[in-house]
């Protein structure tokens, strides 16, 4: 029987791939037989996690700088994959979030998301490839005090939609809504918003889960995985939450 969730032979790219779910997708895809490509600004990071993988290599760049992205993309030859992962968060509701944050945020994870697509865009082309975007559940319903980060992930989603329709027979497109996961990007927002009550607000996070706990990295990789596999040839524009029964509930 053939294996399943296999990628030989094929190439991915994965912005923000030197942590988090962005380096356990790096790990999975490395796994299933691809040549994977680091995009990450943390050079050094990046770098040692590709010694630990086969068929590895790093591309450093700014997703939100144009010529970057445009310059990074000129150096790559072929792709089959693009997982957009990169992104930072925002705490507060409308009226805490002052215009620069809002701005920048809208840059990380809507414009750098554009900007990387757009390049990407005709090797995908050539090679009937896939994108996988992370969104979140943020993206999906309220969460509070989450005001521009859930606009941002709103646009996400949006954003598959629209390439899915735009694109349906040339490459696939689809957007992973994870809930809380265990990363450095949720420990980073507890040092920096909670760090005089870091066990209560980590407990609360997990409780806000039904299943009681936090995401692993590896349980979103293996979605990702998955939908860009052979196995996934009929999934197009879909957004599928993973998040322990959030949206459920």
């Amino acid at each position: 029987m053939k294996t399943p969730f296999r990628l030989d032979g094929r190439r991915a790219l994965i912005t923000g791939g030197a942590s988090g779910i962005g380096e356990a997708t790096a790990r999975a895809f490395s796994g299933a037989g691809a040549e994977v490509i680091i995009a990450d600004v943390d050079e050094s990071r990046a770098r040692k996690l590709a010694q630990e993988l086969d068929r590895a290599s790093v591309r450093c760049f700014d997703i939100t700088d144009e010529a970057a992205v445009k310059n990074a993309f000129a150096t790559i030859d072929r792709l089959d994959i693009l997982v957009n992962n990169a992104g930072i968060g925002l705490v507060g509701d409308v009226t805490e979030t002052s215009l620069p944050d809002f701005e920048r945020v809208f840059r990380v994870n809507v414009t750098g998301l554009f900007l990387v697509t757009k390049y990407a865009l005709p090797h995908l082309l050539i090679s009937n490839g896939s994108i996988v975007n992370i969104g979140s559940v943020a993206g999906l319903i309220g969460v509070k005090r989450r005001f521009g980060y859930s606009a941002t992930k709103g646009a996400v989603i949006a954003i598959t939609r629209q390439l899915a329709v735009d694109y349906p027979k040339q490459i696939r497109v689809n957007c992973i809504c994870p809930g809380t996961v265990d990363t450095p990007f949720v420990e980073g927002y507890l040092q920096k918003y909670h760090a005089d009550e870091l066990e209560k607000t980590r407990s609360e996070l997990n409780a806000r889960q039904p299943s009681g706990r936090l995401g692993q990295p590896e349980e979103i990789a293996n979605l990702a995985l998955y939908m860009c596999s052979e196995e996934a040839a009929f999934m197009q524009g879909s957004v599928v939450p993973i998040d322990g029964g959030w949206t459920a509930a």
